[in-house]
């Protein structure tokens, strides 16, 4: 059995999208999946995502969207740069609230913050946004310093994210910082999801973050069809 893992985060009810990256996982051989939250929120299939991911028993935690549709919350936690984009997101909760079954939100309120797990001798941990606040936005061009102090408080030897559904793989302090992208919303100019690939190697490990194509088109016209803003739609195909 392979000792490689596959990361997965920010599905964002994109369906499609998660079942091209479980399937490219599967073609890769590699048996050890985990998921780092935000099942839901901006898409249409909120309950055949969760579904999925219950039903392959994959590791996961919860994302900022997963915690507040699992409490019936109306503040996603989300950071908004303008009132329009904070009026479309306070659409998307509301829209997903509505839409998410109970089953769902039970199953999404037991998932816990982090995991932790090893890549051969190498010691992962796996987070949202950050160590210290799920919603906390790790973006790649951030002070170092930033990522210094967070890798003088780490125990693990990478640490693995998303939440900014922009990936990006740098080293602070000692500390491989891994952000995975996003499988069903990336925000990278890229439109193919992406996911974090972690293979033990001769001197830890070494990271590839893979993409994966689907239709992007079909789930725009069906985010169209389902009441979501139309902007949503929009965003999927241009992936920005």
């Amino acid at each position: 059995m392979s000792n490689d893992v596959a990361v997965i985060t920010d599905i964002h009810a994109n369906l499609p999208a998660l079942q091209a990256a479980l399937a490219r996982i599967d073609e890769l051989g590699i048996q050890r999946v985990y998921c780092g939250g935000d099942l839901v929120g901006y898409g249409p299939h909120p309950n055949e995502v969760v579904a999925l991911i219950a039903e392959r028993d994959i590791p996961t935690i919860y994302g900022n969207y997963d915690y507040a549709i699992a409490r019936d919350l109306e503040d996603c936690g989300c950071a908004y740069v303008t009132p329009h984009d904070r009026e479309l997101g306070q659409g998307s909760v509301e829209w997903t609230l509505a839409h998410t079954d109970q089953a769902s939100k039970d199953w999404m309120r037991g998932l816990p913050f982090d995991l932790r797990f090893e890549v051969g001798t190498t010691k992962m941990h796996l987070v949202h946004g950050s160590p210290r606040k799920v919603n906390e936005y790790l973006f790649e061009d951030k002070p170092p310093r930033l990522y210094e102090r967070l890798a003088a408080a780490e125990e693990a030897d990478v640490m693995v994210f998303g939440h900014t559904h922009k990936p990006w793989v740098h080293s602070y302090g000692g500390v491989l910082f891994v952000n995975c992208g996003s499988v069903g919303k990336p925000k990278d100019g890229d439109p193919r999801g992406a996911f974090a690939v972690v293979r033990e190697s001769a001197d830890g490990v070494e990271v590839t973050i893979e993409r994966v194509a689907y239709d992007a088109d079909a789930v725009a016209a069906q985010v169209r069809e389902s009441g979501l803003p139309a902007e949503f739609a929009d965003k999927l195909v241009a992936a920005a």
